[in-house]
């Protein structure tokens, strides 16, 4: 399985994970069979609040599924749309991502449980900037 995992930074499995989908600079795509992994520059990460376009930003690359700590209802609805899996973790780390994902601990995001505008309501409890905050 190929997974995507926003990040702060390119540090590889070390990379620290994103509180937001789509402001991350980078993507981090892990192979979890042979645990490579390579960092995609998300050039789309200074996009208009509910502008996310994450299949545009990843165009060519292999993802079977997104690993997040939170994401917009918007980038969510598309990535659902696509057939593509959300899944949601509050691990700090690619490794720690990876791990959990393995261990079958991640739970599905939800449209109601991701980021619904400026403010974001009661989201936070659920998927918005930091799962479980």
């Amino acid at each position: 399985m190929h997974v995507c995992i926003p990040v702060t930074e390119n540090n590889g499995l070390q990379s620290r994970t994103s509180d937001h989908f789509g402001s991350a600079p980078f993507f981090m795509i892990v192979d979890t069979d042979s645990g490579a992994c390579r960092a995609v520059a998300n050039g789309d990460h200074h996009h208009r609040h509910g502008a996310c376009q994450p299949l545009a930003a990843l165009a060519g690359e292999r993802v079977d599924g997104f690993v997040v700590k939170g994401i917009g209802r918007g980038a969510l609805a598309r990535l659902q749309e696509a057939s593509i899996q959300v899944l949601l973790s509050d691990s700090p780390t690619v490794a720690d991502a990876v791990a959990a994902l393995g261990s079958g601990r991640l739970r599905s995001v939800s449209i109601e449980g991701a980021c619904g505008g400026r403010g974001h309501g009661q989201a936070h409890a659920h998927g918005c900037h930091g799962a479980g905050q």
